[in-house]
């Protein structure tokens, strides 16, 4: 059998593990480069005893590894994560990092609620001495959009939920993304792509990734403020599959990585062409349910 091992590993006390990004930029690499470790970390296991390892240095006072008597290490998260609750998304351990590097905020469907919002607010506002970036992140097959998907292509399963108000106001902001990424979908490739095999989990993936996108919009327009080379707003999904993290690009039809919020309604135009022409929606749309 092959072994895989996940290693946190302690420097000595005092010894910071990591330097923290000085910018936007530093910041987005170090969780793109922690990504791709993380994603690749099972290629080429093949045969019988096949070893792969990923090491990620931790402070230990990070983790209250302290002498008695010592205070605590404040906060010093280089970026704030919005992410969804579902189990299957760890979200430092996707990117290699450890403890008191990322702020994260976890809610079914990744939606921006109130409390979401107050939370990453407080982030900004409290840990921007430290903090460099901001990122949405969505992920294939969630269930809160494939609910929201399920109540589009069938109105009726809405009326069970009539009386469940806190369901409703998760479905109720997707149902809006589903229904812009249904008509794009329509204007692309014709009324009978309905009917195409695939449409359903096309329609779900599109949406999802709409959603982040969405959300970090609003995100960059209700809290960002400054030089976004100093705090920028980025979004992507996790696939679940592969254990990337993808957004689709205009010429780029394998897409790849995270990707700046859009700014304008231009910018989400040119998304949705992006998502259309992306490889990932051609696949689906032509795949078995």
């Amino acid at each position: 059998m092959t072994t895989i091992e996940f290693v946190y590993r302690c420097e000595a006390l005092g010894t910071p593990a990591r330097s923290q990004p000085l910018g936007s930029n530093a910041a987005l690499l170090r969780l793109q480069e922690g990504n791709r470790a993380f994603a690749t970390l099972v290629n080429g296991l093949t045969k019988e005893g096949d070893f792969a390892q990923r090491i990620v240095p931790v402070d230990a006072r990070d983790l209250g590894l302290l002498p008695a008597g010592t205070e605590a290490i404040e906060q010093h998260p280089f970026a704030a994560i919005l992410g969804c609750s579902d189990a299957r998304v760890p979200v430092e351990l996707i990117f290699g990092e450890g403890p008191n590097d990322l702020f994260v905020v976890r809610v079914a469907g990744n939606g921006l609620a109130s409390e979401v919002l107050g939370s990453l607010k407080y982030a900004v506002e409290h840990l921007g001495g430290s903090l460099r970036l901001i990122v949405v992140l969505g992920h294939s097959e969630c269930g809160a959009v494939t609910a929201a998907t399920d109540v589009f292509l069938n109105p009726t399963d809405y009326l069970p939920l009539a009386t469940q108000h806190s369901l409703r106001n998760i479905l109720d902001g997707l149902l809006v993304v589903v229904q812009a990424c249904a008509q794009k979908l329509t204007a692309t490739f014709g009324s009978d792509v309905v009917s195409r095999p695939g449409y359903r989990r096309a329609l779900i993936e599109a949406a999802i990734v709409t959603n982040a996108a969405l959300a970090s919009y609003s995100v960059e327009r209700e809290i960002q403020a400054g030089d976004p080379a100093e705090l920028g707003t980025v979004y992507g999904v996790y696939l679940l599959e592969t254990r990337e993290v993808w957004t689709p690009r205009l010429g780029q039809p394998a897409g790849a990585g995270l990707a700046a919020a859009p700014r304008d309604p231009a910018e989400f135009l040119t998304l949705a062409d992006a998502i259309v022409q992306s490889e990932r929606i051609a696949s689906l749309l032509n795949s078995s349910e």
